[in-house]
């Protein structure tokens, strides 16, 4: 991901979002949401703007807003076209080039650029200026951020922005450069794959701002528990940062001259564990030299400024000097001294913050004042070694200071800057350089290489102490890492003429490697994935990468860059170039220049359009086209070759410091691990504790350590290069997202001031061509481009398939949530079509599908809301399950209350029972015995448990001592396996350059002999032409001393000779004038083709131009045209989706006309019976009368029988107070029914009211459904592609008003159920209850008229009536004990029966148990019997090795005997071929004929041919012997490792037979587990049998007690028949309590009666077990008074009464029976 900023000046709309920019942002963030629904208003604007045609006419100062005009055909050149121009009304004529077609208004303030209409330079550059006039700086570019980041904007970045950021999408928040740091931080917790976050730009831009803003976000929303790594602490790292490695320069005024990696490791839970610091690539130099105007690093103004008076005078800082070599003078103006003194404080105190102690502070105090010493003490300048025979300082007293401030003499210090050699000897490689070096270096060059390199060592110093203050050892599982490096450096931009220096050369090269990784990452990744993936996609030609200029700087030998054929040197960048110009004698700049030309200039007639190097008018400079040749910069190579050179002197600071006499220096500088020696001077923070920092170091130290690196690591030229190399291979192994930054205008960055006096406010603050400039050169364009054609979302099919199948649950319902697929490509076309997408959104690849911009993100809005609701509904089931635990739990307390309650008010009617007085004094002494061994069982357990848990934390201790040394020792292996593995391809790459080189040599060698070969010859030639010279002379000297006559003929021919001569001359020079003319003739002819040539370039090059404008307008229409389909598609599905829920909705509305043709019905039949209750009613009334007419007559006969008898006065006041009673329940009766009768009125009004309200609305409601039927159906018929939008905004409309109309339904329909059930429910109890009570009214009306009756016809005796009244009695009593007991047997049993079901489930649960381990049982079988037959197939094949190995061993036998033979045949052959010869030399002894012996000679040479042709067989016979002996040993080989694999996997099989033993170990333990509960659940059963067998002689008892309450009743109406009347009426209030008492002493009796059968039982068992029959008698008690007969509850809350009892009492002692 890329951001783009764009760093300028603060306008008025930044003080509004200074107040509230959180606003601002959320504002813009729904206007643009907004904007993609137009209303009719904004589509007709829309249409007309495209009618208007307007377009942007490009110009030197940027562009204006015109509109094309249409003209007839010829009536204009070609290529030319007619715009009006907006703000005046000029009609120009101007060239087709220059137009760009121009956005809609609704798309000036977009958010994403991708989302423009027409792409071009000018429509985004447009864009930007109206969102920066708006105060919105950010802007999304496709996946990039383009950011434009005013001077001073802190809102934009306060804490409640970040909030506002924080766990959000992309497409949820506005633009902003937060956005970046939350997607690196996701993508990081939900891939676990490194991030980084690059940042590019000009020198200026705001990189290093940005950079701050990224590490505050992160650190914010990632903080860890403690905080260690706060925001406070970072910005007093970059405090730290910024006044060691930042100055002031000609293009801004606190420039960073070092690059670095932040680097933070991210744990499990995405906190942050550890970070660190990497810095590279630091201007040393910058202390001793720098250009004009220009300051050296910010720290050292500090120090002067703002050092107290004690430090001063410990660095001798009282007097500065009046000048320094360095160019190291305090501030002159006030205002900057005081600014400088501030800015000291703060760095002390950031130092205090990051730890760094005083003393640590004074040592960095101390070495920044020792190199301003040296440069106020300065050195022979100028001056050669063989002129003034040594190099010494210029003034001594200040080298002194110096020397005293580093803990070393003036002689060491003077030996380390003046000596050449350093400590140590130098490689063997550098001796051409050093004997340059003696000569050359000037002692001023010695004294700035030595405050250099302490500068270096210092700096260094500082990052390891930054790094010690940020380190932590938590385990870390990935990082994020933010690279900032310097930006582009031009002088000329900001009107500096200088040319730019090596240090400006080495950070632009930086920028270029990392915009080469942009290409990479941005085209070249996504063109060979659409091509592995068979995507075509057609782009249009794409510029080449910055790689050309890149070669120019850092070419290597192995490649060449070859023009023309006539140059035959190899190119090499210019790093390399300035190497070898080092080694050379004579090397110089001008000949550097001139080999840099020759490879990279343009050639002779070559035009300049296609090179990135021209030469300059200035000597020593060149130019260099940087940013794809968009920005031009001119560098000056003076004095480059003596920073190339190597010198001694910074290794000599280092040994100084090291070896320096003050303990505060030395003790730092010594503690620096070794192995940071391999990278000094050149990568800073290599130190580091976790392990993903030690992981970076040694990717870093391998980039140092291999290739060309291992030969070339002294040179401090190409260091620079191996620095960018280590720093890409770190980029390269992540995630990577680019921040890209531009500079609106060049002319603010020297502000000093506000930044209202840099520029004026405005929405124009920019410079249009330099803001174009940057957007080329970062090829913004290009990206977008292929952004929006491509498909820049990609997933591979299983990953697509396991995040959104949560979209089609009817797929993973059918299928399964963890189904396996055999066909993932298919499984993701059915998801696909079942997501009903676009076919142009996606493509599907071979193994992966693609996406087109935005698909993704609206998919996983799709599924963060489907989550949402399922998470919802979890929640709300959670809370309801929660909700019943709790409303159980409180009724269970209420249950407890209640029962605690009852046990109180029983405990205190039984405190004085006898029995109740001896269990409590009986039973602690029972208790003390069994609760002493109880604690020391306890006490024993805790301290087996105390010993078992201190030997496991031990064992635990010892473990991660041995995990923590078995760490160490593995990272330290890996090192040093690292380092080997280095070391051995340094050698394997110097050997194979050694062999190149040994081979060039010989075959130079060759072309030496063939030359010196030659020059012989001619040598050999001419000698042979001067000797037939001289055999002439001596001819013509014989000739005249013959005689005349050859004379002459010899003067006759040298006159023909010289006339032929002559003529040839002249007809060479006739032809040489025809061939001149005829060349001058074809060089105008040339000139001529030439011009043509470049006339027809540039006709093609105006064509290809035209071409790419067309196809981008055809691709911008295309897109436009996918994007219209697509939403008529959205749109055809709104449709569909809308006419199903028509349809259901249709549907629900007959099912509510049926309900309601249902209610209706329901109506009457609750009409009639009303009706029917009414007339009940008046029944009920009628029956009322009667019986009050029937009362009065009673109490008319009543008050007869008390006037006649008076002895019957106490029966008939009973019976008047019982009448009282039921007339007073006969008018409350009648008060309730009238009562009834309102209600029933009321409801059946309101039930009236409703019915009438809701036909209304349904009769509404279907109105309105009618007329959006026949709307709808109208907008069908009457729209068409244009008008969609507005048919979507009534479509949502409809759909708004469908659902209120929903709402109201259900409301109503709520309201008609609740008014219906409450009438239903509250008519049927109330007649019910009526009923009942007519029922009793009528039953007691019975007994009192009968009663009266009897009392009339018969005179009652006082012993009748007694005797009714026990009977009364009685039967109520029994009526209550029989409940009673029913209700307690009923409990009684359902507690047996949840002691079943817990039974049955124990037992199910162990049946599944068992299930499941014969299940894994089986799987270990099956994974046995596969190894068994692993087992079997490798015995196979090592039999059938082991029968090749034999046939082998035949074969090899076989071939031993043929070269057996061969050899006797060979021996034969010798031996007739020495009988041969012994025959020949025979013949020619006894001089036989010629022709014999040439017939012998030919036989001999037969044989030996023979003899040969036997000798190449015998060769190649045992050629095959060795091969196979080789392949012999080669499958003894296998054969072993077959062995050892077979030795293997019989262990394995032992393993898996242990396991299995094991395994049926565990199955036998469970066997006896089930078997144990196989008995607990038989004594459950006899448990139970003894239960009903209890339950039974309780039932037995309770007759008998029935029967004794009879006899005992019996008794006493002997003893009431001597009773006065007064005695009969209270025996009446005391039956209850003589009741109780009787029941005590008969529960008591029965009790007795059963433990005397219970001890019978008993009796054998041992005098604990006649304890316990002691104690059943009260335990019997306890269970009967348990019961509700007693204690007036049910027998469930005896339990938390006994449960205070059960502390007390032996669990042996009594049987306790609380159920439920």
């Amino acid at each position: 991901m890329t951001f783009l900023c764009i760093y300028a000046s603060p306008g008025p709309l930044q003080a509004k979002a200074a107040e509230d920019p959180v606003a601002i942002l959320q504002a813009a963030h729904e206007a643009a949401s907004l904007s993609k629904v137009k209303t009719e208003e904004q589509l007709a604007a829309e249409k007309a703007w495209y009618n208007t045609e307007k377009v942007w006419l490009v110009h030197k100062d940027g562009f204006s807003l015109a509109t094309q005009l249409k003209m007839e055909m010829g009536s204009l050149p070609e290529g030319k076209v007619k715009v009006r121009l907006e703000h005046d009304g000029t009609i120009l004529e101007v060239d087709e080039d220059d137009v760009e077609k121009a956005n809609p208004l609704s798309y000036d303030r977009v958010e994403d650029l991708s989302s423009l209409l027409y792409l071009n330079e000018s429509s985004i550059l447009h864009t930007l200026r109206q969102r920066y006039g708006g105060n919105l700086i950010h802007t999304y570019a496709g996946p990039n951020l383009l950011v434009i980041n005013p001077l001073s904007t802190p809102a934009l970045y306060s804490e409640k922005v970040m909030q506002m950021f924080k766990g959000c999408r992309r497409e949820e928040t506005a633009p902003h450069i937060f956005a970046i740091a939350q997607s690196a931080y996701h993508q990081l917790l939900t891939t676990r794959q490194d991030q980084t976050i690059v940042l590019l730009g000009k020198s200026g831009s705001g990189k290093t701002t940005n950079c701050q803003h990224l590490l505050q976000y992160l650190v914010t929303i990632a903080a860890g528990s403690g905080k260690v790594y706060s925001a406070e602490k970072w910005q007093a790292v970059y405090t730290v940062l910024e006044a060691f490695g930042n100055c002031s320069t000609a293009m801004n005024v606190n420039a960073s001259r070092f690059s670095h990696i932040v680097s933070l490791d991210f744990d499990q839970a995405g906190q942050v564990a550890s970070a660190s610091v990497q810095t590279m690539l630091l201007e040393k130099f910058r202390v001793t030299r720098r250009p004009e105007a220009e300051s050296s690093f910010n720290v050292f103004y500090y120090l002067m400024a703002g050092a107290d008076a004690a430090l001063k005078t410990e660095l001798h800082f009282n007097h500065f000097a009046e000048n320094s070599t360095f160019g190291l003078l305090p501030h002159s103006k006030p205002e900057e001294k005081q600014k400088a003194a501030q800015q000291f404080t703060k760095l002390q105190a950031a130092m205090k913050v990051l730890g760094i102690s005083a003393e640590e502070q004074k040592t960095v105090w101390l070495i920044l004042g020792a190199i301003y010493h040296l440069g106020a003490a300065g050195a022979t300048k100028g001056l050669k070694q063989h002129e003034s025979g040594r190099k010494q300082f210029s003034r001594h007293e200040w080298a002194q200071k110096a020397a005293y401030l580093l803990g070393c003499t003036l002689e060491e210090l003077s030996s380390a800057i003046f000596k050449s050699q350093g400590k140590g000897t130098l490689p063997r490689s550098s001796s051409v350089r050093q004997s340059t070096d003696d000569t050359d270096t000037t002692a001023a060059e010695c004294l700035e290489f030595m405050a250099s390199g302490l500068y270096a060592e210092l700096f260094t110093l500082i990052i390891s102490l930054i790094n010690r203050a940020l380190k932590s050892s938590q385990h870390s599982l990935c990082s994020l890492l933010i690279v900032d490096t310097p930006g582009f450096q031009n002088p000329r931009q900001v009107k500096n003429q200088r040319g730019a220096t090596f240090e400006e050369l080495c950070h632009n090269y930086a920028q270029e490697r990392l915009q080469m990784l942009f290409q990479e990452r941005t085209f070249v990744r996504e063109l060979e994935r659409y091509k592995e993936e068979n995507i075509e996609i057609t782009l249009d030609d794409l510029e080449p990468s910055p790689s050309r200029s890149v070669a120019v700087v850092d070419q290597s030998s192995s490649q060449t860059l070859v023009r023309t054929l006539s140059r035959t040197d190899e190119a090499r960048g210019l790093f390399w170039l300035m190497e070898e110009e080092v080694l050379q004698p004579g090397g110089s700049e001008e000949t550097l220049l001139q080999r840099l030309f020759s490879y990279y200039g343009p050639a002779e007639r070559e035009s300049t359009g296609h090179t990135v190097v021209l030469k300059s008018e200035n000597t020593h400079h060149f130019l260099l086209g940087h940013s794809h040749g968009t920005d031009w910069v001119e560098y000056d190579t003076h004095g480059w070759l003596n920073l190339a050179r190597l010198n001694p002197t910074p290794q000599n600071a280092a040994n100084l410091l090291q070896n320096s006499q003050k303990k505060s220096i030395s003790g730092m500088f010594v503690g620096r691990s070794s192995s940071a020696a391999v990278l000094t001077g050149s990568i800073a923070g290599l130190e580091g504790v976790s392990q993903l920092a030690m992981r970076r170091a040694t990717s870093m130290r391998k980039t140092f350590t291999t290739g060309m690196a291992t030969v070339k690591k002294k040179s401090l030229c190409l260091q620079i290069k191996l620095q960018v190399d280590a720093l890409l291979d770190t980029v390269r192994r992540s995630r990577v997202h680019f921040v890209h930054c531009l500079l609106p205008r060049a002319e603010v960055l020297r502000a000093t001031g506000s930044p209202e006096e840099s520029c004026d406010p405005g929405l124009m603050q920019m410079d249009v061509a330099l803001l174009r400039a940057q957007i080329h050169g970062f090829k913004l364009l290009d990206s977008l481009s292929i952004y929006r054609q491509g498909y820049p979302d990609h997933m591979v099919f299983s990953e697509f398939r396991r995040r959104f199948d949560v979209l089609a649950p009817h797929l993973t319902k059918k299928l399964g949530r963890n189904y396996i697929v055999k066909d993932e490509k298919r499984a993701v076309e059915e998801l696909l079509e079942s997501l009903e997408l676009e076919k142009s959104s996606y493509h599907m690849g071979l193994s992966r599908v693609f996406f087109r911009a935005g698909t993704v993100a609206k998919l996983e809005g799709q599924r963060d809301e489907h989550t949402r609701q399922n998470i919802t509904l979890f929640q709300a089931a959670c809370r309801g399950f929660l909700s019943r635990q709790a409303f159980k739990k409180r009724k269970i307390q209420d249950l407890a209350i209640r029962c605690v309650q009852k046990n109180i008010k029983k405990i205190r009617g039984v405190k004085d029972w006898p029995w109740w007085k001896l269990f409590t004094t009986v039973r602690p002494l029972v208790e003390v015995q069994l609760t002493e061994e109880q604690i020391r069982g306890k006490d024993e357990e805790i301290m087996h448990l105390k010993l078992k848990l201190e030997k496991v934390e031990k064992e635990r201790n010892e473990l991660r001592l041995t995990s923590d040394h078995l760490e160490s020792q593995i990272t330290e292996l890996t090192a040093e396996l690292s380092d080997e593995r280095n070391s051995a391809e340094s050698t394997s790459q110097l050997l194979e350059t050694e062999t190149s080189e040994r081979l060039r040599l010989e075959k130079d060698m060759k072309d030496m002999t063939f030359d010196a070969v030659q020059k012989q010859m001619e040598s050999m030639e001419m000698e042979i032409m001067e000797a037939r010279l001289l055999q002439a002379s001596e001819f013509n000297g014989e000739v005249e001393n013959d005689g005349g006559e050859w004379r002459l003929k010899y003067e006759r021919v040298i006159k023909d000779t010289e006339f032929t001569k002559k003529k040839l001359q002249q007809e060479m020079d006739d032809k040489l004038e025809t061939e001149q003319q005829n060349k001058r003739h074809l060089e105008r002819k040339l000139g001529d083709l030439q011009a043509d040539h470049e006339e027809s370039q540039r006709s093609v090059q105006q064509l290809k131009k035209k071409c790419q404008r067309l196809a981008a307008e055809l691709q911008d229409t295309k897109l436009h045209l996918e994007n219209q389909e697509g939403r008529n598609h959205e749109l055809e599905r709104k449709q569909r989706k809308f006419d199903v829920e028509k349809n259901q909705f249709q549907e629900e509305l007959q099912k509510e006309r049926n309900q309601r043709e249902k209610l209706g019905r329901e109506r009457d039949v609750l009409t009639g019976e009303v009706f029917t209750i009414r007339q009940q009613l008046q029944e009920k009334d009628t029956e009322l009368c009667t019986v009050r007419l029937k009362v009065e007559q009673l109490e008319s006969e009543l008050q007869d029988l008390s006037s006649q008898e008076s002895k019957d006065e106490a029966s008939l006041a009973k019976v008047k107070k019982q009448l009282r009673d039921l007339e007073a329940k006969v008018k409350d009766q009648e008060e309730e029914l009238d009562e009834q009768a309102g209600t029933i009125q009321m409801l059946e009004q309101a039930k009236l009211r409703l019915e009438m309200e809701m036909e209304r609305l349904r009769q509404t409601h279907s109105k309105e459904l009618d007329c959006k039927d026949e709307e709808v159906e109208e907008i069908r018929l009457s729209c068409s592609k244009k008008d969609l939008k507005q048919m979507e905004v009534q479509l949502e409309e409809e759909y708004e008003d469908k659902q209120k109309v929903l709402r109201e339904k259900r409301d109503l329909e709520s309201k008609l159920m609740m008014h219906t059930t409450l009438h239903s429910t509250k008519d049927v109890e109330t007649e019910k209850r009526l009923r009942k009570d007519l029922k009793r009214t009528k039953v007691l009306l019975a007994d009192a008229q009968m009663m009266l009756d009897h009392l009339k016809s018969n005179v009652p005796s006082k012993r009748e009536i007694i005797a009714l009244k026990n009977k009364l009695e009685e039967s109520e009593f029994a009526c209550t004990a029989a409940v009673k007991a029913r209700k307690s047997m009923e409990l009684e049993i359902e507690d047996l029966h949840i002691q079943m079901d817990d039974i049955t489930k124990a037992k199910m649960a162990l049946e599944e148990q068992i299930s499941r381990l014969q299940r894994e049982k089986n799987d270990l079988q099956s994974r046995f019997e596969e190894d068994q037959e692993d087992m079997n197939e490798l015995m196979k094949k090592h039999k059938a090795a082991v029968t090749q190995s034999t046939r082998d061993l035949v074969q090899i036998s076989d071939l031993q005997t043929q070269v057996e033979e061969a050899m006797k045949e060979k021996q034969e052959i010798q031996d007739k071929l020495h009988s041969l010869q012994s025959q020949l030399e025979f013949q020619e002894q006894s001089m036989v004929e010629k022709s014999l012996v040439s017939r012998q000679e030919a036989k001999i040479r037969e044989l030996e041919t023979k003899l040969e042709y036997e000798r190449t067989q015998t060769k190649r016979l045992e050629s095959l012997v060795t091969r196979l002996k080789e392949n012999l040993e080669k499958m003894t080989e296998e054969r072993d490792q077959r062995i050892a694999s077979e030795n293997r996997e019989k262990d394995q099989n032992k393993r898996m037979q242990r396991q299995t033993r094991d395994i049926k170990e565990e199955m036998t333990e469970l066997s006896k587990k089930e078997a144990e509960a196989s008995r607990r659940k038989h004594e459950l059963e006899m448990d139970i049998e003894s239960l009903e067998a209890a339950n039974q002689s309780l039932q037995a008892d309770l007759k008998l007690a029935f029967k004794r309450i009879g006899d005992l009743q019996a008794a006493m109406e002997d003893e009431m028949e001597t009773d006065d009347d007064d005695d009969l009426i209270n025996s009446g209030d005391e039956s209850d309590m003589d009741s109780e008492v009787e029941d005590r002493v008969d529960g008591v009796k029965s009790l007795l009666s059963k433990s005397k059968g219970s001890t019978k039982t008993l009796s054998d068992e041992g005098t604990q077990k006649t304890t316990r029959s002691v104690w059943n008698p009260f335990s019997c008690i306890l269970q009967e008074r348990g019961s509700k007969k007693r204690f007036g509850r049910e027998p469930s809350s005896v339990c938390d009464e006994l449960a205070q009892l059960q502390e007390t009492l032996p669990s042996e002692g009594l049987e306790w029976r609380c159920r439920g």
